[in-house]
């Protein structure tokens, strides 16, 4: 079944700075988690926890210090950055608290940015998912304007279509809502949690709106570069 299908799994993750130097510190103590394809799960925890060393280490944007961190059953942790970046560009997904647009390229053309920097110029088909991507997060009729051209809510929809272009198995969003009001943030939410449902894409969200939080499957909590909780809601989906 496509819920017990893994998709990450972290195992004794551990990430230490400035190693080998007097002022060695380690921010993440032994991680130990796992993510399936239907996973809709929540990251909290206080600032300073570890939460974005974490998100960085899932998302292959750094190395762990020790511990092995496996995405779709392939170690991760001795991989090159070619390598690390390559498996980056097929499975994972980003939508950050600030979209990252690029302000010279159309709406369109910031969707299918991921695609073309792993493939070069777009083909017809891809194209095509790319204007369906922006047709169901409600942008069909707005391709062709840059981001200046956008609402804050349209941007971050722009940003979820482009994340979900590449059709990765894990997507991972770092406080997506931070910078929108709360009947746009609610609209947001929504729709990655269609996504998830929809194409099986493991989704974990980082956030620090406990109302958030409290509507995800799944709820991760880390103190202190440690999971001191990670508590299921199975109500969650049945409630909507």
């Amino acid at each position: 079944m496509a819920e017990q299908e893994e998709v990450l799994r972290a195992e004794g993750l551990r990430k230490s700075y400035n190693v080998g130097q007097p002022n060695e510190v380690e921010v993440l103590h032994g991680i130990d988690m796992r993510l399936d394809r239907a996973d809709f799960a929540a990251l909290v925890g206080p600032s300073g926890s570890g939460k974005s060393t974490l998100l960085n280490l899932i998302g292959l944007l750094d190395s762990p210090s020790g511990g092995e961190l496996y995405l779709r059953g392939q170690p991760t942790r001795e991989m090159d950055d070619e390598a690390r970046t390559a498996l980056r560009g097929r499975h994972i997904g980003f939508v950050f608290q600030f979209h990252h647009l690029i302000g010279a390229f159309s709406a369109l053309e910031n969707v299918l940015m991921p695609w073309m920097v792993a493939n070069g110029r777009p083909t017809p088909e891809i194209t095509d998912v790319a204007r369906g991507l922006l047709a169901d997060v409600g942008l069909e009729k707005l391709s062709d304007r840059r981001p200046d051209q956008l609402s804050g809510g349209q941007q971050q929809r722009v940003a979820i279509a482009r994340a979900l272009v590449t059709r990765p198995s894990l997507l991972l969003a770092d406080e997506p809502t931070g910078n929108l009001d709360t009947k746009t943030a609610a609209e947001i939410f929504e729709l990655l949690r269609r996504f998830n449902e929809q194409f099986g894409c493991a989704v974990l969200v980082v956030t620090h709106d406990p109302r958030l939080s409290e509507t995800c499957d799944r709820t991760i909590t880390l103190v202190d570069g440690e999971i001191v909780s990670d508590e299921s809601h199975p109500r969650s989906r049945q409630s909507r």
